[in-house]
């Protein structure tokens, strides 16, 4: 299969998508007679200029995936072919290349769909979101997810790299991710993250930097579940727009708290937000119980479905201290994150049938 299928008579624009091409990492086919049918239909891409737009539409069955390219601003003429041959996108070079290369970028993305994302805001202070996220990534992980992404979309908290112990491993974090045209490159930012563990990148924030925006956040989530990714995304409880993003996003959105009565009654408060937000949520409590209050009384008071309830974990503040987080199959956390996990492979991603 021909990655990009070049059909352009004028130097001047072959040249220009040569060098958007090279910076897109995509190859390219120049035949230099109109392609055989098979060829044209098994292209990833198809390039054109006004000349051959007119002469493929002719000649060739309509397809999707068409761009049309000219020198400057595209007229009347340029949009006429388009329309003629069905090209999706009508761009003048050189100063549409940076959205012509977000064109290509895209394109290169594996369309494997079915990918899930998992928002998870704490319903309390102290409640444990970010450790719940990060065990809700390590059993996506476990069940076979064909690549995991833990997102840090919290600005207040310590980081993702800290809690994962990766503050010091080489790779992107949010100050170094550039969307281009409201859109991400999936594969590519897989190969930039570091990795936690097998198959596990994590997009971590940077101390000091500029907070990131909700449109960054959503090409992200958006990216990742298209390439089939399992998505965990760490939520601040600043019910701001990067929080609505996240939400917004979010196949399930998981609420973590405390078997307290303070925990319940403030992830009740936090409950209201997201009705109306989340397409699905869910309550995980947290041990220890001081006053005998079973998880199913917390999630009657907060309003939302009992998720998973959890023990608490011996050793995990003294673990944190010591490298970051560690987990086993077997412990609370990563037994309750398996309960969320497989509940949610039920319902399917937002969108399936």
């Amino acid at each position: 299969m021909n990655d990009v299928l070049a059909l352009i008579g004028d130097a001047t624009l072959l040249a220009s998508l040569r060098r958007v091409a090279a910076a897109a990492d995509r190859q390219l086919a120049e035949p230099t007679v109109l392609p055989r049918r098979r060829a044209w239909l098994d292209a990833g891409l198809v390039v054109v200029d006004r000349d051959e737009a007119l002469s493929c539409a002719a000649a060739l069955p309509r397809r999707s995936g068409i761009v049309l390219v000219c020198p400057g601003a595209p007229g009347l003429d340029e949009w006429q072919a388009a329309a003629t041959v069905g090209a999706e996108h009508v761009l003048g070079l050189p100063d549409d290349e940076v959205e012509l290369l977000a064109v290509l970028g895209a394109a290169a993305e594996p369309e494997a769909g079915g990918g899930t994302v998992f928002a998870v805001v704490g319903g309390c202070g102290g409640a444990g979101a970010s450790t719940f996220a990060a065990a809700l990534a390590w059993a996506a992980a476990a069940r076979g997810a064909p690549g995991v992404l833990l997102v840090d979309a919290d600005p207040f908290g310590a980081g993702l790299d800290t809690l994962t112990g990766l503050e010091e491993r080489a790779g992107i974090r949010w100050s170094g991710l550039t969307v281009d045209s409201g859109s991400v490159s999936a594969r590519a930012l897989r190969d930039a993250v570091p990795e936690w563990l097998s198959g596990v990148g994590v997009l971590a924030g940077d101390r000091g930097a500029e907070r990131i925006g909700a449109a960054p956040l959503t090409a992200v989530l958006e990216a990742a579940r298209r390439a089939g990714v399992a998505v965990v995304c760490d939520v601040a409880r600043t019910f701001d727009e990067v929080a609505e993003a996240a939400i917004a996003a979010a196949d399930t959105t998981v609420l973590v708290t405390q078997a307290r009565v303070s925990g319940a009654l403030a992830a009740a408060r936090t409950a209201d937000w997201l009705t109306g937000r989340a397409a699905t949520a869910g309550v995980v409590v947290r041990g220890p119980a001081p006053g005998g209050l079973r998880a199913a009384d917390v999630a009657a008071v907060v309003g939302l479905p009992l998720l998973a309830a959890m023990r608490p974990q011996p050793g995990l503040a003294e673990a944190l201290e010591r490298g970051g987080l560690r987990l086993r199959q077997r412990s609370p956390l990563v037994v309750a994150a398996f309960e969320v996990f497989d509940s949610s492979a039920h319902a399917g991603p937002r969108g399936a049938a």
